[in-house]
């Protein structure tokens, strides 16, 4: 038996540092299944990596285009 699995790396630019964006990917990447990671990168940006079926990882993708309320 296979597992349909996606991964997909992603860094995020704009209002991202300063406002828990961090802490809501991985909240959101957890409700959904996903495993992988989030961190503050010295840019100023946020990049991310994750894994997980294809069409959690489409829906989180869709989530860090908007972002939290303060992003």
């Amino acid at each position: 038996m296979t597992r349909n699995t996606q991964t997909v790396a992603a860094t995020i630019t704009g209002k991202v540092q300063g406002v828990s964006y961090r802490a809501w990917t991985r909240q959101e990447a957890e409700a959904r299944g996903l495993s992988g990671w989030v961190r503050n990168e010295t840019d100023e940006s946020v990049s991310a990596l994750f894994s997980g079926p294809p069409g959690a990882v489409d829906e989180m993708i869709g989530l860090l285009q908007k972002g939290p309320a303060a992003a």
